[in-house]
Formats: C-alpha cells, sequence, structure tokens
C-alpha cells in the first residue's frame, strides 16, 4: 500500500513557531487576543492568521531577515526527508503557517523541493493578506489540515501523521499512526488515541522502521 507522512511545520518540524515570533515582533495591535479566541475555540486557525498577520505591515524581506538564526529545525528533519526518499514515501508539509516562510527554511536547509502545501501570503502596506486555497483549489475558512488529508486517503494513500498542536488534533485522528510532541501529545494521551510520541525526527524514523515491519 503506498504510504504518505503527513507533517506539520511550527513546531514540529521546527522547534518554535515561527509565525508567533514574526506577531510578535511585528503585529501592529493584540494578536494575543485573537490567539485566546482560537485556543477557546470561539475561532478557526485559519480566522486567526487572517486577522492577525492583517496587523503586519512589514514586508516580506523584512520577516525573513527577522527570522535568520531564530528559528531552529527540530534535529534529524533530514534524516526523516533521506528515508521517505529510501522507502518511496511521499512526504507532504500541510501548516497552517505561512508560506514564504516555510519556502525560505526549506531553501535553507536546501530541501526545497519537499512538498509543501500552507497558507499563501500577500504583502500590502495596509497589511497582510493571508488565505487557505484547498487540494480542490477553493478557498477554505477552516479544515485545511483537514481537508488535505481526506484528500490523500481518497487516492489511496496509508497516512502517518506528524503534529504538536491543537490544529493537527482532528487531521490525526484520520490517520493510521500517529506520530505526537506537544499538544497533540496530551491530546492522543488524554483521549486514549495510540500514537508515538516523539522529541526528534531521529527518533522517529527509527520507530517508523519498527513499525514497517509491521506493513506500516
Amino acid at each position: 500500500m503506498k504510504t504518505l507522512i503527513q507533517c506539520d511545520f511550527d513546531g514540529t518540524i521546527t522547534e518554535e513557531d515561527a509565525s508567533f515570533f514574526l506577531l510578535d515582533t511585528f503585529a501592529q495591535g493584540d494578536w494575543r487576543r485573537l490567539l485566546r479566541e482560537y485556543k477557546e475555540h470561539k475561532i478557526s486557525v485559519g480566522e486567526f492568521n487572517t486577522r492577525a498577520f492583517a496587523m503586519v505591515k512589514a514586508d516580506e524581506p523584512t520577516l525573513l531577515e527577522a527570522l535568520k538564526d531564530k528559528i531552529k529545525v527540530r534535529a534529524g528533519f533530514h534524516e526523516l526527508v533521506d528515508y521517505c526518499l529510501g522507502k518511496d514515501f511521499r512526504l507532504v508539509i500541510v501548516s497552517n503557517g505561512l508560506d514564504f516562510y516555510i519556502k525560505a527554511v526549506l531553501k535553507e536547509l536546501a530541501l526545497e523541493n519537499v512538498e509543501m502545501h500552507a497558507a499563501q501570503a500577500f504583502f500590502h502596506p495596509e497589511g497582510m493578506k493571508v488565505q487557505y486555497v484547498g487540494p480542490d483549489d477553493k478557498r477554505l475558512e477552516d479544515g485545511f489540515k483537514e481537508a488535505y488529508i481526506k484528500t490523500f486517503l481518497k487516492l489511496g494513500y496509508r497516512i502517518t501523521y506528524m503534529g504538536n498542536g491543537d490544529s493537527d488534533v482532528a487531521p490525526a485522528q484520520y490517520a493510521h499512526h500517529i506520530f505526537a510532541t506537544g499538544e497533540l501529545l496530551a491530546y492522543c494521551r488524554d483521549n486514549n488515541l495510540e500514537y508515538k510520541p516523539f522529541e526528534n525526527f531521529i527518533d522517529a524514523v527509527r520507530d517508523m522502521e519498527q513499525m514497517s515491519q509491521f506493513q506500516l
């Protein structure tokens, strides 16, 4: 059976959340009020990002310059990419984060060919515009990660999900296997979902190899 690894970006591939750093540094407004509303499930993650980044008026080069040396990639990500290539697994980053900084991080890692789907960011002096476009090329207000995993399942993939946050809870429950850290790990543990904890991708690759012996 075809295997696909769907992997989150902020807080999963990276140890920190790049979007939070950018908002802390550049947002001209109380973006953390919106974050509280999202955490309380009053607004969707898509609405949070759209409204929060509208407070950012800086241009793309300024934001990318600020990110330099601020975002650390979780250990073993190159090993995960190599493992997937060697096994002919499809590795796909699906993130509620913004495409421009994810592309920049991947380019710095010389991994710009890794498949990636994220929020589309457009820069304007009056504030950034952010939109989510699903696998059917239609705009989405919510459920971005879920839309992709459902599409992958329809294509016949057996899916391993890797994530860390609240927005990973819903899509992870569609997966055949879950690798979890952070808030996703806590949710899996509290709700008796089967999962593998991970702190780095070296451990995750080792666990995947063990699982593959039992038809991952």
